[in-house]
């Protein structure tokens, strides 16, 4: 159970770190577009990255607090897998509070389906700022997301290993 459990905290890091980092090697070529193509650029993220980055990067937490339970307390691998949970946890609250409300805000006025409707309707939308600062929280929030996600991947290998 112990080795399905590290599999699969590893496969969901993986595929959390994988969409954060994606967004972050995109962020020197997509600071050079223009307002229009930035914005229009934007909408081909969902639902791919929406579905398969939010699985992962939520089921990293339970997966990594569920294999730091499993590892005798006070280990190192289970300290090591406590700090990819709070890592994983980080890469959720960044695209909560930074992240999102900028998302809401461009796809405001776009058609979604109901799914997709009442995500991006949850939180705050950010009505004041202007496009480029709401693109350069956008870049800046997932460099920083795509950071705790490989550190987090990196810390359940380091668990893994040491287990």
């Amino acid at each position: 159970m112990l080795v399905a459990v590290q599999i699969l905290a590893i496969l969901l890091a993986a595929l959390s770190m994988t969409a954060a980092l994606g967004h972050a090697l995109e962020m020197p070529g997509k600071l050079r577009l223009a307002r229009e193509h930035y914005l229009a650029v934007q909408t081909i993220y969902y639902p791919g990255f929406t579905v398969a980055g939010g699985l992962g990067e939520i089921g990293t937490i339970p997966a990594s607090a569920a294999l730091a339970l499993m590892l005798p307390p006070g280990s190192a691998a289970s300290r090591l897998a406590w700090a990819a949970c709070a890592s994983a946890l980080a890469v959720q609250a960044l695209y909560w509070l930074v992240v999102h409300p900028v998302n809401r805000h461009w796809l405001k006025d776009s058609e979604l389906d109901a799914a997709s409707e009442r995500f991006f309707n949850t939180g705050a939308d950010d009505h004041t700022a202007g496009w480029t600062a709401l693109r350069d929280r956008w870049e800046r929030g997932h460099a920083i997301r795509a950071v705790f996600a490989t550190l987090a991947l990196v810390l359940l290998a380091a668990a893994t290993a040491s287990a």
